[in-house]
C-alpha cells in the first residue's frame, strides 16, 4: 500500500452483488467478486516457526486464509475439508508450499468420529 492509499477504500465495497450457490457447500471459483485470502497482501514474520496446525474447512474461505497466514507465519499446515472440495484444497495446498511450507490434505467429514481422531493423528 502506498502511503497515499486510504485502506477504508482500497477494497471492493458495498454492496456486493447477492450469491447462492447450490449444492453446498460453495465454490470459490464462482464467487464475484473473488475473495481476498490474503495470497497477495498477507506477509508473515516467523512467528509460529516450528509449529504445526490442523485447520478445519481449510480448502477455502476463512480456513484458506488461515492456512496461507500460518504458513506464512512459518507453520506447517494440516488442513481438513469435504472430498469434494479437492480442487479447492489442491490450491490451498499449493499456496501453502508456496510460502515454504508443508501442507498435508485430509479429506473426510468430520461430523463422522473417526474422521476426526484420523485428522488429528496425521497431523501429529
Amino acid at each position: 500500500m502506498t502511503p497515499n492509499t486510504d485502506p477504508r477504500t482500497k477494497y471492493t465495497q458495498p454492496p456486493m452483488p447477492e450469491q447462492h450457490q447450490e449444492p453446498q457447500p460453495g465454490d470459490t471459483a464462482r464467487m464475484t467478486p473473488a475473495p481476498d485470502h490474503g495470497e497477495e497482501t498477507y506477509r508473515g514474520s516467523g512467528r509460529l516457526s516450528g509449529q504445526r496446525a490442523l485447520i478445519t474447512g481449510g480448502d477455502s474461505g476463512i480456513g484458506r486464509a488461515v492456512a496461507i497466514a500460518y504458513a506464512r507465519e512459518g507453520a506447517d499446515v494440516a488442513i481438513s475439508y469435504l472430498a469434494e472440495e479437492q480442487e479447492d484444497a489442491a490450491a490451498t495446498k499449493s499456496l501453502v508450499e508456496e510460502a515454504g511450507r508443508t501442507c498435508a490434505t485430509l479429506p473426510g467429514d468430520l461430523r463422522n468420529e473417526q474422521d476426526c481422531i484420523d485428522a488429528v493423528e496425521k497431523t501429529v
